[in-house]
């Protein structure tokens, strides 16, 4: 059954419409803290359940913390028809070292291809706490 929102007309996507869409993407936007200041880069992703797992090297990624608060966000739009839709997960980051043994070896097979330049040897993940996702038909 869908929902929408009464005052703006703006469909509620259900979880599972929210995790198939992030398994078909593999570009997102991660927005996460530094110094006090927001920061959004993007990432080239893969899912593990409802688990968002990126690469990254030695920088702002990988320094955020053990258990950094993020959100994580995937967009399409129809800028003609003035459509789109958006889903957001938000959740904690951490690296997965080889001391989670089973997780690590499991996250070293999803096909992440990072484009940006560098070994990426740092595999991140983001634990959902929330996906939520919203569609604004034409």
């Amino acid at each position: 059954m869908r929902s929408f929102d009464s005052r703006t007309g703006i469909e509620r996507l259900d979880r599972d419409e929210c995790l198939r869409r992030l398994e078909a993407d593999e570009i997102g936007r991660l927005a996460f803290n530094v110094g006090g200041s927001p920061v959004v880069v993007p990432v080239n992703y893969r899912m593990d359940g409802d688990s968002v797992v990126f690469r990254t090297d030695a920088g702002m990624k990988l320094d955020m913390g053990r258990r950094a608060p993020v959100s994580f966000e995937i967009d399409s739009f129809d800028r003609e028809h003035r459509s789109g839709w958006s889903v957001v997960v938000t959740g904690w980051c951490d690296e997965v070292t080889p001391y989670e043994a089973e997780t690590y070896k499991r996250l070293h097979e999803l096909p992440i291809d990072p484009w940006a330049r560098g070994d990426k040897e740092h595999w991140m993940q983001i634990r959902a706490s929330q996906i939520t996702g919203r569609r604004v038909a034409p």
